[in-house]
């Protein structure tokens, strides 16, 4: 029976291909894929398309939000240029279900909103990250293209990282308070690169610790693998020296969610005691190296207990009476919320705040989709993570049979997910176009390894013939 429910939950048993046979638009369209058929630029499209969004990942550490919009629109055009030329169908994953789905209670949420405009320009931000999702969803189903698209990333980061080291040897000014005045940190230098904040910077570098870590693996030969040692090494070093409490919870998540996911793809290689003892082994390792880090490092051990010090630090007081105010305005509109976007959030927080406490978002990405679009978008939330967590442990363990390379990129993308999520229970940095991206990044990865029932019993067939 509760397998039903979580076949049923996660749309395991849903026949996507049967769309097409149904589908009047893939009738009408099939002018365009017979024009499709004689082009030669679209011959390249996927490539193409890859090419356009390794130039977005590639600069967004670097240029103006508004030059990341442009290339978003360019992101979005070229989607629906391939998608109108392509097979009904083709690529269309449950996880898609569950983000249009999604998107189309934001649409309904920004219809209802009492600050209708302002709401517009969010449901337009969201749009393009959508259409981000679905294009790169499409091309990171060839293993080779999505290999291509996180190196461009990991050497992105690379490079936001040492820019980020860099500050910290030779110092940074504070463009903000970042840390309460009064405590034994009010001194220390808190590294952002090129991004400005180091919450932001944080949030940034969790992706690339995880891809990093399993490009380790992935990559073949060993000058990759030794680059991927050293991007790791320092990614690290670069996210831990951000000093964002909420980005290091994200870290340990992400980080420990990993090894776990590592620990039982390679357990079919272990002998019986290791079978058996290697989660074990792995907790409380994990648990010795964090607390021996924190108790030997004076910086860290502050900065991590003042987490646990309640409204006596600032950060976490602010922290606090925002929380207050936005389950106001949730309670003010449960079903709906007030629609998407920071702008949308600006102009309704006013009417709630409590005294001084001035907020651009709700610091938790949940509270934050729970004001946009009320309980009915925050359930669509949950169910989206409950498809995408289900359809990747799925995908993993067929992967597990074969113990295929690939297998490492899908384990990074659920890992940073979850570390991601984590980070966002006490920050919001999801409206930052760097950050933003990245999130769909992970949910696209795990999305490009679905296979339908057929593929997997044509897999399966294919399997025994050769056996």
């Amino acid at each position: 029976m509760l397998s039903n429910v979580w076949q049923t939950v996660t749309l395991n048993c849903f026949a996507l291909s049967q769309w097409r046979e149904v589908s009047v638009l893939h009738r009408l369209l099939s002018f365009a894929r017979t024009w499709r058929q004689g082009s030669v630029l679209l011959q390249w499209g996927e490539a193409i398309a890859l090419g356009i969004v390794a130039i977005l990942f590639a600069l967004a550490p670097y240029v103006p939000t508004s030059l990341i919009g442009v290339l978003l629109i360019a992101c979005s055009a070229f989607w629906l240029l391939l998608t109108l030329t392509d097979n009904a169908g083709e690529g269309l994953t449950p996880i898609h279900l569950v983000v249009i789905t999604y998107w189309g209670v934001m649409v309904l949420a920004t219809a209802l909103s009492p600050v209708r405009g302002a709401a517009i320009a969010g449901l337009i931000k969201l749009t393009l990250n959508v259409l981000l999702f679905l294009l790169m969803a499409r091309v990171l189903r060839r293993p080779r293209l999505r290999t291509t698209l996180i190196t461009v990333y990991l050497l992105t980061s690379l490079i936001v990282s040492v820019f980020g080291l860099r500050q910290w040897f030779f110092g940074a000014d504070a463009l903000a308070t970042w840390v309460d005045p009064t405590s034994n940190l009010a001194g220390t230098t808190r590294v952002y690169s090129f991004l400005g904040n180091p919450n932001l910077l944080a949030g940034y570098l969790i992706p690339a610790v995880m891809l990093s870590g399993a490009a380790i693996f992935a990559w073949p030969r060993w000058t990759p693998k030794l680059l991927a040692v050293l991007a790791l090494l320092v990614n690290m070093a670069c996210l831990v020296l951000t000093f964002s409490r909420g980005g290091w919870l994200g870290f340990v998540a992400a980080g420990f969610t990993l090894l776990v996911l590592l620990v039982q793809f390679w357990s079919l290689r272990f002998n019986t005691f290791w079978q058996r003892w290697a989660i074990p082994v792995l907790l409380g390792g994990s648990a010795a190296f964090l607390f021996f880090s924190i108790a030997a490092l004076d910086p860290l051990r502050d900065r991590f207990m003042s987490i646990f010090a309640g409204r006596s630090d600032s950060s976490n007081n602010f922290r606090i009476n925002v929380w207050m105010a936005v389950i106001d305005m949730i309670k003010a509109r449960p079903i709906l919320g007030i629609g998407p976007g920071n702008d949308a959030f600006n102009q309704v927080y006013p009417l709630f705040q409590r005294p001084r406490y001035t907020a651009l978002s709700a610091y938790s990405i949940f509270l934050e989709i729970a004001v946009e679009a009320g309980l009915i978008g925050l359930a669509c939330f949950i169910w989206l993570l409950t498809v995408t967590f289900g359809q990747g442990w799925r995908r993993l363990q067929q992967l597990r049979e074969t113990q295929s390379t690939q297998a490492y990129w899908l384990m990074a993308a659920i890992a940073t997910m979850i570390g991601m999520l984590v980070h966002g229970l006490v920050d919001t940095i999801w409206f930052r176009p760097q950050v933003s991206t990245l999130w769909w990044l992970m949910l696209a990865i795990v999305a490009s390894y679905y296979q339908s029932h057929q593929q997997s019993f044509e897999r399966h067939q294919a399997a025994l013939d050769q056996a």
